[in-house]
């Protein structure tokens, strides 16, 4: 495709990411749906703008004021400024003298949210949490793409076997650093044609989300919920842990996204796995589960700013005040789940977010109302689980938290109770 082509779909698509009135995945979707005729080159290219746009959204509305012609267009340029093959072509004379000029700015000498782009009340929690150095080698990592992570299927394969095919085919992977079925692969090579993948020995899982099912201990025979399922990637991590015996309920709300489990399920070769569509977190058919469940994961609804990498339109669509709102249903959530345990059985909250509010502060809440829970510690349950380096995963007060910059997964928060006696 011709630059100038690639540059005005490059433009139009940006003009609809940045309504930020639908999930940029979504958007991204939607629009290559609207033009079949792209190839694999060109939807890299449009989707790798879009998003890099997003990740620098206020630095360069910033630098684009001093540019002539509409805002996208300006911006789609500031993305494609590495790629000068790309601009040779596709720009006036006027524009690349601008983007010279861009260039020479100090990006130092800039305003702090220039340099991170983030909301206000996203940097001031970050920075509070981990300080002024952390802080800035977070945002460094939400500049970066994320790496993509496989998750081995036991009942399969063994990871030694699958990262050898990997590299057999051309493919350069090594295991994850804590994950004991963990694999981890640079770049974005076309998994989804290999028999590894069409045979269900791999799926693609975040390291960081592998680590929340095995904290739940899942075994062998016993019933065990995932009540947050969504499309079911720790449902099928669950179901391997349990080595396909047993029942595993899988509950979400959305039955759209329990049919996207089907396949996966299907490739699995799972067949414990009982997916079910709630009407809310006080169902009937949850009720008449009450005490007689030996495990419970609540991978809970929440802001999802520990996957910025990955969705950096996150930072701009979320609000304290929705925060505010996803507070009131985690609570809710979490108390239901609860009930579903039997003494002896472990529950486990867990969020993909970064901000006290939806973890720490939901998860000692729960704990000072229910006595008849007793936190557990995360690290010697991941031990116990084969996870490697687990104390440099968990905080002091014995929590799962996982930070890109440190772990290189997505952020994650977890923390586990034993139901007493």
């Amino acid at each position: 495709m011709h630059p100038n082509a690639l540059l005005d779909l490059s433009t139009q698509l940006v003009r609809e990411v940045l309504k930020l009135d639908a999930p940029a995945d979504s958007i991204v979707s939607y629009f290559f749906r609207q033009h079949k005729a792209l190839g694999q080159r060109e939807r890299h290219a449009l989707a790798e703008t879009a998003y890099a746009v997003l990740r620098q959204r206020l630095l360069w509305a910033h630098l684009a004021q001093s540019g002539h012609g509409p805002m996208e267009r300006r911006l789609v340029l500031l993305a494609w400024q590495g790629q000068p093959h790309v601009l040779k072509n596709g720009i006036t004379t006027d524009e690349g003298q601008w983007l010279e000029r861009t260039a020479t700015i100090d990006r130092s000498t800039l305003q702090d949210k220039l340099r991170h782009n983030l909301p206000d009340w996203i940097s001031n929690s970050l920075r509070q949490q981990l300080g002024e150095e952390e802080f800035w080698q977070l945002v460094d990592t939400f500049s970066a793409g994320a790496p993509l992570d496989l998750r081995v299927n036991p009942i399969k394969a063994k990871r030694e076997a699958v990262l050898e095919a990997l590299v057999a085919a051309g493919i350069p992977a090594v295991p994850t650093p804590f994950a004991p079925t963990g694999i981890r692969i640079e770049g974005k090579p076309a998994l989804q044609k290999m028999p590894l993948y069409t045979e269900g020995h791999v799926e693609v899982q975040d390291e960081g989300s592998q680590l929340l099912a095995l904290l739940t201990g899942a075994k062998r025979g016993e019933m065990v919920v995932d009540f947050c399922a969504g499309a079911g990637g720790k449902t099928l991590a669950l179901g391997a842990m349990m080595r396909n015996t047993g029942r595993l309920y899988a509950f979400d709300v959305s039955g759209h996204r329990l049919e996207n489990l089907k396949p996966r399920l299907a490739r699995s070769g799972l067949s414990n796995v009982y997916a079910t569509q709630i009407a809310h977190e006080n169902d009937e058919r949850i009720k008449r589960l009450r005490g007689k469940i030996d495990r419970v994961l609540v991978d809970a609804p929440c802001s999802g700013l520990g996957t910025l990498r990955r969705n950096p339109d996150l930072k701009w669509r979320q609000s304290p005040k929705a925060i505010e709102q996803l507070q009131a249903k985690q609570t809710a959530i979490l108390h239901s789940a609860s009930r579903l345990l039997k003494p002896g059985g472990r529950l486990v909250y867990a969020t993909c977010s970064l901000m006290p509010a939806e973890n720490e502060i939901i998860a000692n809440a729960f704990t000072a109302e229910h006595p008849d829970f007793v936190q557990l510690d995360a690290r010697e349950k991941l031990e116990q689980a084969g996870v490697t380096q687990a104390e440099s995963l968990v905080t002091e007060a014995g929590h799962l938290r996982l930070w890109p910059h440190r772990h290189a997964t997505d952020g994650f928060y977890a923390v586990a109770w034993e139901k007493k006696a």
